[in-house]
């Protein structure tokens, strides 16, 4: 059973592929040739699509399907942030939490991304854990997830290493994990673990990754992330002094994505972000109003590929984009 109140309904995947088709189809007017290849389909599977959506009686002469108006909404987000495919979570409180229910949706499409033969790099954080309930698994063969960032001791559920290893005991796939803290002491240390205690390796699957799975973390208040012993309070204010919005596996950003130039970024044992920009397929999962900035911004850092988020966030970026 899951959390989730009738208010809060997430579509199926089959549900919302077939709104996105019937909306690109008939509002926008492309042709079934056009959205194919926008949304990597065969023309086949686009025509059954619009059949079975005039079947349902959800195209009439608008849009009849209860999420249209969602569906126009992620459009909008794809074209301005320049993102291949958009998700929104239905969500009507601007001011509350959406985790729940971003979790779910991630859940539906996370799963429907797993394949047999992937290499997958995750971060952590609380939305990304929530997923896991979400998440259908499945028995994959030569399947591989590696742990982006370095340990968080006292985080516990939300820990980057036991996200990692549940996530790859949903598949059955191997776990490579990073025995080191997420922060450490000084550069010099950092430099030492990476050349002397066989992190690097671990590292260096990252360059081979088939899928990114990451998050965003914001700094307006003292949250998880920072209640763990590696950042201080002090920390956190010299972070803002110095233009820091919120971080992505703890390299800490700047509002035009830009990584600070700060001694916490040169402790942090982390993928770095512009090598995790080269992988094919970026899944940034994240949302909710103290991390709306974090989250504009990240978008430029991470370049994402798939963005899944609640309608409020995806509003509120937008009107942030039109000042």
């Amino acid at each position: 059973m899951n959390d989730l109140s009738p208010s809060t309904f997430v579509p199926s995947e089959p549900d919302r592929l077939r709104a996105r088709v019937s909306w690109l189809y008939h509002v926008e007017g492309h042709t079934q040739n056009e959205i194919a290849t926008r949304m990597n389909l065969n023309r086949v599977m686009v025509v059954r699509l619009l059949a079975e959506a005039r079947r349902r009686n959800e195209v009439r002469v608008s849009m009849a399907a209860p999420l249209s108006e969602l569906i126009g909404l992620e459009c909008r987000v794809e074209q301005k942030f320049a993102v291949r495919r958009v998700l929104l979570a239905p969500f009507a409180d601007p001011d509350g939490d959406p985790t729940m229910v971003i979790a779910a949706a991630a859940g539906s499409c996370i799963s429907g991304l797993m394949r047999s033969g992937m290499t997958v790099g995750v971060g952590w954080g609380t939305t990304l854990y929530n997923t896991l309930r979400y998440i259908a698994g499945a028995s994959l063969e030569d399947f591989r997830v590696v742990s982006l960032l370095g340990g968080i001791a006292a985080a516990k559920r939300y820990n980057p290493a036991e996200f990692a290893w549940q996530f790859a005991e949903l598949f059955s796939g191997e776990g490579y994990l990073v025995p080191a803290p997420a922060v450490v002491d000084s550069p010099e240390t950092k430099h030492a673990l990476l050349e002397r205690c066989g992190l690097a390796a671990t590292f260096e699957m990252a360059e081979k990754l088939d899928l990114a799975l990451l998050s965003v973390g914001g700094i307006s208040n003292l949250t998880t992330s920072y209640r763990t012993g590696y950042l201080s309070e002090a920390d956190r204010r010299s972070l803002i002094d110095g233009g820091a919005v919120g971080d992505v596996l703890y390299n800490f950003i700047d509002r035009d994505g830009n990584t600070l130039d700060h001694d916490v970024n040169r402790r942090v044992i982390s993928v770095n972000l512009a090598r995790l920009k080269r992988t094919p397929e970026r899944v940034l999962v994240s949302g909710g109003r103290e991390k709306r900035t974090a989250l504009r911004a990240a978008l430029r850092t991470i370049a994402p590929t798939i963005l899944i988020t609640d309608e409020q966030t995806a509003i509120a970026l937008l009107e942030e984009a039109a000042d």
